[in-house]
């Protein structure tokens, strides 16, 4: 049996087709807000074949809505982590204004409540967070 006719996990199938994460899949599912096929899957651990519609509820839906990736090319002088008094956090090169113009989303202020860097670079190190 070749891999493209292996039955996967639909969690992981999900995750590998950006709809949501591993952990998002699988608390979606416990939920009862994944379709598969029409048909709505409430069991983890759940296998389907790779060629199937995953559709996520409205629920499920709305919460992605809220969720954000932002990339930064933070310049020097500015902190990435925690903030100290004398130094500005890189944070607040997070504005709309600055945001990419052909993007679809739009930087709303819930989108930078629990945001969190992913790697450090220091006060005098330049490049993407």
């Amino acid at each position: 049996m070749s891999d493209e006719n292996e039955k996967v996990r639909l969690s992981k199938l999900m995750a590998e087709k950006g709809i949501c994460s591993r952990r998002e899949a699988d608390d979606y599912i416990s939920r009862g807000l994944v379709m598969v096929n029409g048909v709505t899957v409430d069991t983890l651990g759940t296998k389907v074949d790779r060629d199937v519609k995953i559709t996520l509820e409205a629920q499920a839906l709305k919460q992605q809505k809220k969720l954000a990736t932002i990339l930064l090319n933070k310049p020097i002088g500015y902190v990435s982590a925690q903030p100290e008094p004398q130094y500005i956090p890189a944070i607040r090169l997070i504005t709309a204004q600055n945001q990419f113009g052909d993007s679809k989303l739009r930087l709303k202020p819930e989108h930078l409540q629990g945001l969190a860097v992913a790697g450090r670079l220091d006060i005098d190190s330049q490049g993407l967070l």
